[in-house]
């Protein structure tokens, strides 16, 4: 029976499947080679839609609800929690379940093949430093794809399955830098018989959408009345505004949880002490109107634009008066805790095999974080010897796996 190759990824997913001679990318939406990782359910409890038709539902504003980042969940106890979503109660749990069974619907629908076996990437870890939530977290994905439909899953590290589809053979270490929605990984090969040779794989729980959280808390919060003050509901004196709520509302899978009664009454109660309510009240209106995901669609928006060529990135969310800038220093001031904890990451990569720096001849970014400015400045700086390489940022992995499903031993 055939192995289907899945890249399950925080931000987008692709499947493909190996031919002699190369590999076939599955077309899970027209014209399309990946698949946004997001789902919408309707209030009128229609069916649950996914990728692009998700996010369709949401800027056309249907009544609903949005959902994005799941893999970001994995290992955590908020997987398994029942929340009411468009009139059923659901676990995270039950909506990858269903996000899997519907990519595997269409991968067979696509293929005309009945697809039962799935041969899944994987962050080298979910969590940084944690092996016992690095555990859980790979079973509760294998869970969520026996739940799907599938009778067997096996996974295959990420950079490692990148470096299949995107190394070349030649003298000196290859590092791929595999930067993506919500991990970091790294694999240094060398290349052995045309093959690569993984000589060290490390990854940290770091990515795109943390890229995206340190933007909206640095540029986009205190335009919500992050950074303020509050009065006292009795006597004198003023009190920090908290952050909690803010760090949520700039979590992508943490946002569809913020429209509660409570949190309501909270942005309300916020706003009537502020020292400045104006701000306030666009906290309280993108709670009461939900829009989160709005919100963190234009953070995203700006931080690509000020990564560009234009090194400046429009801020704007209409409904809620909100315009402001983000230069380019001001994504790289917000991003810089994150650029030591690359270099960090990608020196130990390169410690655990033993090797020096100066040996690596070659880097591949890959990921779509890996198109960050910041990523490419900071590779360069740790291995001057190297040349960079972008390989397919969005499908390297899942080329890797279906080479990786196309081989006996995993076959």
């Amino acid at each position: 029976m055939q192995w289907l190759a899945i890249d399950f990824g925080t931000s987008n997913s692709a499947a493909a499947l190996p031919y002699p001679g190369g590999v076939y990318r599955i077309p899970l939406e027209p014209g399309a080679d990946t698949l946004p990782t997001a789902v919408f359910f309707p209030t009128d409890r229609g069916a649950m839609r996914i990728g692009r038709s998700a996010a369709e539902a949401l800027i056309t504003g249907e009544d609903g609800r949005y959902m994005r980042a799941l893999k970001s969940v994995l290992g955590l106890p908020l997987l398994h929690e029942s929340r009411l979503i468009a009139g059923r109660r659901r676990t995270l749990a039950d909506v990858i379940t269903a996000y899997l069974a519907e990519l595997r619907s269409r991968a067979e629908a696509a293929t005309g093949l009945t697809l039962r076996r799935a041969l899944s990437g994987r962050p080298v870890h979910f969590h940084t430093a944690d092996p016992g939530k690095d555990a859980l977290a790979e079973s509760d994905l294998r869970t969520c794809y026996l739940a799907a439909g599938f009778d067997e899953v096996r996974f295959l590290a990420e950079p490692e399955a990148a470096a299949l589809a995107s190394h070349r053979a030649g003298p000196g270490l290859g590092l791929i830098v595999d930067i993506g929605g919500g991990t970091s990984d790294f694999s240094l090969f060398r290349s052995s018989g045309g093959q690569p040779e993984i000589l060290a794989s490390h990854g940290i729980r770091l990515g795109g959408t943390d890229f995206d959280s340190s933007v909206s808390l640095t540029h986009a919060m205190p335009h919500l009345g992050l950074g303020g003050q509050l009065r006292r509901e009795m006597g004198p004196g003023l009190l920090p505004v908290p952050r909690a709520p803010y760090v949520d509302l700039a979590t992508w899978a943490k946002i569809p949880f913020l429209y509660t009664p409570e949190t309501r009454r909270m942005a309300a109660g916020m706003q009537r002490l502020a020292e400045d309510p104006q701000a306030m009240g666009r906290l309280r209106a993108v709670i009461e109107r939900e829009l989160g995901h709005a919100l963190a669609f234009a953070v995203e928006r700006a931080k690509i634009e000020a990564n560009g060529s234009a090194a400046r990135g429009r801020l704007v969310l209409d409904e809620i008066g909100l315009a402001a800038e983000i230069s380019a220093p001001g994504l790289e001031a917000a991003l810089s805790g994150h650029r030591d904890e690359l270099r960090l990451a990608a020196t130990e990569t390169v410690a655990l095999a033993g090797a020096d720096p100066a040996q690596v001849t070659e880097i591949i970014l890959v990921g779509g974080s890996s198109l960050m400015g910041m990523v490419r400045a900071e590779m360069q700086a740790l291995f001057p010897k190297a040349s960079l390489r972008s390989a397919e940022a969005f499908t390297a992995v899942v080329d890797g796996l279906a080479i990786a499903a196309g081989e006996k031993t995993v076959a």
